[in-house]
């Protein structure tokens, strides 16, 4: 595997390609157009798939705000990829364990116009786990926020049980 930081050169945005290529998330779930920037614990992705008639969340014919929580678990996956150690073949898959203090500030994603921003800051991490807190906004304006537990390898700690 390649250097992380020959991935990322500041002042570039890394696209929907490279992030497809980094997560689960494959086709239309891949939710993130572009990793605007990063450091060891921060991210900042950007979206416009949340006024896309064929987002794969969509229901009743709208995007309700709780999805923005799929979008920063998603910034929070690409910032595992490229955070991950160097000697490591490929990064932990992670799993989104709970979400806590999330503020809704809007009802729906699908009706806001301007471009997503999606912030995750990683607050504490080990081996195993990681913790996050999260932003999704549009301009200036919050529209959602809170904190995110994430288990790495989930197989490895049920296995060590």
């Amino acid at each position: 595997m390649l250097d992380n930081q020959e991935f990322f050169e500041p002042g570039k945005p890394l696209d929907q390609a490279w992030i497809a290529s980094h997560i689960p998330h494959q086709g239309d779930m891949c939710l993130l157009d572009q990793v605007q920037a990063w450091d060891a614990a921060n991210i900042r992705c950007t979206a416009i798939s949340h006024r896309s008639a064929d987002n794969p969340l969509r229901a009743n014919q709208q995007l309700g705000i709780a999805n923005g929580i799929e979008y920063a678990a998603q910034a929070m996956a690409v910032h595992g990829a490229l955070t991950a150690p160097k000697n490591q073949p490929k990064p932990k898959v992670g799993y989104l364990v709970s979400v806590r203090g999330v503020n809704m500030h809007v009802a729906r994603l699908d009706d806001i116009q301007a471009d997503l921003f999606i912030d995750a800051t990683c607050i504490m991490a080990n081996e195993n786990n990681m913790l996050y807190e999260f932003k999704v906004s549009a301009g200036e304006k919050i529209l959602l926020e809170g904190r995110a537990a994430v288990v790495l390898d989930a197989d490895a700690l049920i296995a060590n049980h």
